[in-house]
């Protein structure tokens, strides 16, 4: 494991403890760097189509621990963590950018799939998906955006992150009640936001260089608007919105139908901005259908 053990030990949802023991790591060599990335992954199933599961902002694969096991019984399914984030290695010399993200990311799939994907992207995950099937057409057969960023203008934020206020605001940012709140605001049904899903919205806290990762990711100006690419997504494209999403509202569901050529858009009805964890069945029907 990467990050603490006694921090893992504490985890109590059965979900949360499985795809914490089916972590694996592969030595991902690409273009960015002389030196190989060790990624994280998890991958279940053996059937049909590959499935692979893109997390959002500052979290990791464990965000899809109730999602992937329903899809793994029909497709095998990956989970894989985004450059500069989750438990892949931040090696020094690497900007983590979205243009980085997607290289890596292209590279992952080529080593470890290497065949056209189902790719399902949520909030910032989505901003990749969609980056990456924009470049990388043949790699994805179609589409899932489960709440997805990807319209928004980039914050201005990266200007100001120059020391102190770089570091200041990772600090921020690992303030347990600050992430409490931010889990608690993710969903709709506050229960969800347990002492478990708080440890794994965690876990990879305790990775090396987490905030250094962070700050290089917020520098670069992060994912802006794809509004004007959209039109060029011919994938088959399936939207999936939660009703009551706190985070980014639900003006963007339509708007992405709109945008989107082949496109179809879901709602998951008394859910938040993660319906893969609060509605995983709801959503994993929405997938596989």
């Amino acid at each position: 494991m990467v990050f603490l053990p006694f921090e893992a030990q504490r985890l109590t949802e059965k979900t949360s403890l499985d795809i914490v023991n089916s972590i694996q790591f592969e030595d991902i060599q690409t273009p960015l760097s002389s030196q190989s990335i060790t990624t994280s992954y998890v991958c279940k199933g053996e059937e049909n189509t590959p499935i692979l599961l893109i997390h959002g902002f500052d979290s990791s694969l464990l965000e899809y621990r109730r999602l992937l096991p329903i899809l793994s019984q029909h497709h095998q399914t990956w989970a894989i963590d985004l450059l500069g984030f989750g438990f892949t290695k931040r090696n020094s010399d690497l900007l983590f950018s979205a243009e980085n993200i997607k290289t890596h990311l292209y590279y992952t799939w080529k080593i470890l799939i290497e065949q056209p994907i189902i790719l399902v992207g949520a909030s910032m995950g989505g901003a990749t998906a969609i980056d990456f099937t924009l470049t990388y057409p043949e790699a994805v057969k179609k589409l899932v955006l489960i709440d997805s960023a990807g319209l928004a203008a980039p914050p201005k934020i990266g200007k100001f992150m120059f020391p102190p206020l770089d570091y200041l605001s990772t600090a921020f940012l690992r303030n347990l009640t600050v992430r409490q709140k931010i889990s608690e605001s993710a969903y709709y049904d506050k229960s969800f936001a347990s002492k478990d899903a708080q440890l794994c919205a965690a876990l990879h806290l305790n990775c090396e260089r987490w905030s250094q990762g962070l700050i290089s990711f917020t520098k670069s100006g992060g994912y802006g608007s794809f509004k004007q690419e959209l039109v060029n997504l011919q994938h088959e494209t399936t939207i999936i919105w939660g009703e009551n999403d706190k985070i980014l509202g639900t003006k963007d569901a339509d708007k992405f139908k709109a945008l989107i050529p082949n496109s179809k858009l879901i709602w998951i009805p008394k859910c938040g901005h993660v319906p893969h964890l609060e509605k995983a069945q709801l959503t994993a029907e929405a997938i596989l259908n």
